[in-house]
């Protein structure tokens, strides 16, 4: 059975590489379209926009930047409101009303922490999932137990739509649940789970505790956290062969790991760049830097946008035949921004932690212990220690990043002054 998703997959690197370039004008006209990007793209004929280096002269765009616009945009007038901060090409009525221009329908919109609202367009697999599904061995008539949340968030509807162009069935578990979700797989007998990790570990864990067999469950793809090749080794002596496929609700995916095992394959609707992290500047293949992707989409039109996180090129052409770049995968980030369970954890939060409670002084984060089994320790340092508050700041913490943390307080000046907010002292070996 041809195990590619189309033709593109296997091209000549050369003609990708002139389609893609070839597809840039009208993905540049698309940008400049919009409030957001207009004034920096004033100057920029987008068919002059034909070449790797030409689209490196043109701006970054980075996630704090979609933050503080939308924010921004929230708090306007009528006929300035705009939800997407001026970025998306889409909307729904009020936002045509308040532009005085039509945009077109946008089926879905979502929230990210942050919050960041995020549009969906109406083509076919709009997040090209399918594709990274196809690579990790999913078929049509496949049963997939999708278990990233359909509350908010647009991860499981990310994979609902690229399952779904596939010709496979979707099981809606979401999140938590782990006894109804482990029984789900059971007696449905799930072909395949997609989702974090972090969440197959603990449902794997929980089937050998109560001796509930899962022989149908033999395939996942996961995603929204790393998976280390320990972890990859410990699915697969459980009979599951896990795939890691990169993505976000900006873009959608961008890269995806094949039965080659030999870094992640970028995606065929993308351009990915790697730049010197605080910069705009493109490092040289092989050289680690962070990810920034342009995705062809002309609804959301975001060009260079910088991912945060980092990685490198690897060289040559994966294994199996499939010729687009590949990369090494997430090598953590460029930022003090960590992710722990499919979250994303960043010093503005930690921030706004203080901000709530004035009697801490100097804090940070630390993130421990495994891939999969990772915990939160706020180490906080206060003068005193009133009854009941290390309590109150571990609930502050659990409401502005939705996970659990443990609190210790300690004494003034016992943190380092190094500015150091988010430590993240997991390995990903």
């Amino acid at each position: 059975m041809n195990a590619y998703y189309d033709e593109l997959e296997t091209r000549d690197p050369a003609a990708r590489e002139a389609a893609l370039m070839a597809a840039l004008p009208a993905q540049v006209a698309a940008a400049k379209s919009v409030p957001a990007l207009a004034a920096a793209l004033a100057d920029v004929d987008p068919a002059a926009i034909t070449s790797r280096s030409a689209l490196a002269r043109l701006p970054l765009t980075r996630k704090h930047e979609l933050l503080a616009r939308q924010q921004a945009s929230r708090g306007t007038a009528a006929d300035g409101w705009d939800p997407f901060g001026g970025y998306s090409a889409i909307g729904w009525r009020a936002m045509a009303q308040a532009q005085t221009h039509t945009r077109s329908a946008a089926p879905r919109v979502f929230q990210s922490p942050g919050p960041i609202y995020e549009p969906e367009g109406c083509a076919r697999d709009y997040w090209r999932f399918a594709r990274a599904l196809r690579a990790a061995g999913l078929r049509g008539g496949d049963l997939v137990h999708v278990s990233f949340s359909f509350h908010l968030t647009p991860g499981a509807w990310m994979v609902d739509s690229g399952a779904q162009a596939l010709g496979c069935t979707v099981f809606a578990g979401g999140v938590g649940n782990t006894e109804l979700q482990l029984q789900a797989m059971a007696e449905l007998h799930a072909d395949a789970y997609v989702g974090t990790p972090s969440f197959l570990r603990i449902v794997l864990e929980k089937a050998a505790e109560t001796g509930q067999a899962l022989p149908h469950l033999k395939k996942a793809v996961v995603s929204g956290e790393a998976c280390p090749p320990s972890l990859h080794k410990w699915f697969a002596a459980r009979g599951v062969q896990a795939f890691q496929t990169y993505a976000s609700a900006d873009v959608g995916v961008v890269a995806y790991e094949t039965a080659a095992r030999a870094g992640l394959v970028v995606d065929e609707g993308v351009i990915v760049e790697i730049v010197k992290p605080g910069t705009d500047r493109p490092v040289p293949d092989g050289e680690v830097g962070e990810v920034v992707v342009t995705a062809l989409n002309p609804d959301y039109p975001l060009l260079r946008l910088g991912t945060g996180d980092l990685s490198a090129v690897l060289p040559g052409s994966c294994p199996t035949g499939r010729t687009n770049m590949r990369i090494r995968g997430w090598m953590g980030r460029a930022d003090q921004t960590a992710k722990v369970r499919g979250m994303f954890v960043h010093p503005g939060q930690v921030a706004a932690v203080l901000e709530r409670h004035p009697e801490i002084g100097r804090a940070r984060l630390v993130i421990e212990g495994e891939m999969a089994n990772d915990r939160m320790t706020l180490h906080a340092e206060v003068a005193a220690s009133p009854a009941g508050l290390a309590d109150a700041v571990a609930a502050s913490v659990r409401d502005l990043t939705r996970l659990r943390c443990d609190v210790v307080l300690v004494a003034p000046g016992t943190l380092p002054n190094d500015g150091k907010v988010v430590d993240d002292c997991r390995s990903y070996e």
